[in-house]
């Protein structure tokens, strides 16, 4: 980005305060896409309403300048997820982030066992966040604690699961669309549904497709947004 390009962004706009929908890019941090925005309009009120994991795509919000006073209320609403699940094998991270450290058949797994099973995590739940998680303990993230080894105890979190549809199954792998409320954990949800089965399974793929009504069809790729401002190729 060159300096005319950077002196042609409307910087008043966005400390008033902007609500964008990005889709997240695979392995992107949430807070890769804050920086990149940040720096590009160059306000440091910027934020994000909801952290998507780094190995997840789709939708995430980020509020600038004045609208980040409402970023509380996005973390409220409801989430809409497609994704996979791996059946007969388990991960530390529940998701692609760690190696494969179990294996499990799947002899005894039925689709009818899949789909009974599914419909048990409906309704208000009490879920464990994964230890892979950046939730905060004496000031120091669970991911941290766990990737130097260190378990440390957590407690079940009350969650609600509004839908929760098994949409194929391809063993090993099942595809799957859910509709859940905030501080939920897909990766747990992949934990716990292969525990109840007892083959093991982790997340293999995740796309957020909504918040609330804001929806991903109307969400901009971090390049594809900022050339949208600047006008462009990045």
């Amino acid at each position: 980005m060159d300096f005319r390009s950077f002196m042609s962004i409307d910087k008043e706009k966005f400390l008033n305060g902007e609500v964008i929908l990005i889709n997240k890019d695979y392995k992107w941090t949430s807070f890769d896409v804050v920086k990149k925005i940040r720096n590009t309009i160059g306000i440091k009120k910027v934020g994000h309403a909801g952290t998507l994991d780094p190995l997840a795509t789709g939708l995430l919000i980020v509020c600038t300048g004045r609208k980040t006073k409402e970023i509380q209320k996005f973390q409220n609403l409801p989430k809409e997820y497609i994704g996979r699940f791996y059946l007969g094998a388990t991960r530390p991270s529940h998701d692609k982030e760690t190696e494969i450290n179990e294996r499990f058949s799947l002899e005894d797994v039925s689709n009818e066992k899949i789909y009974n099973i599914a419909n048990t995590f409906k309704g208000k739940i009490r879920q464990k966040p994964p230890s892979y998680s950046a939730i905060r303990v004496g000031g120091k993230r669970l991911y941290e604690f766990a990737r130097q080894g260190e378990k440390v105890l957590t407690d079940p979190r009350e969650v609600e699961v509004f839908d929760f549809e098994i949409s194929e199954i391809s063993l090993p792998l099942i595809s799957f669309r859910l509709k859940c409320s905030k501080g939920f954990y897909v990766r747990s949800l992949a934990r716990d549904l292969g525990q109840v089965l007892g083959c093991g399974a982790y997340l293999d793929s995740l796309e957020r497709t909504a918040i609330g009504d804001y929806h991903i069809e109307n969400a901009l790729t971090v390049k594809e947004y900022i050339k949208s401002i600047l006008n462009e190729d990045i």
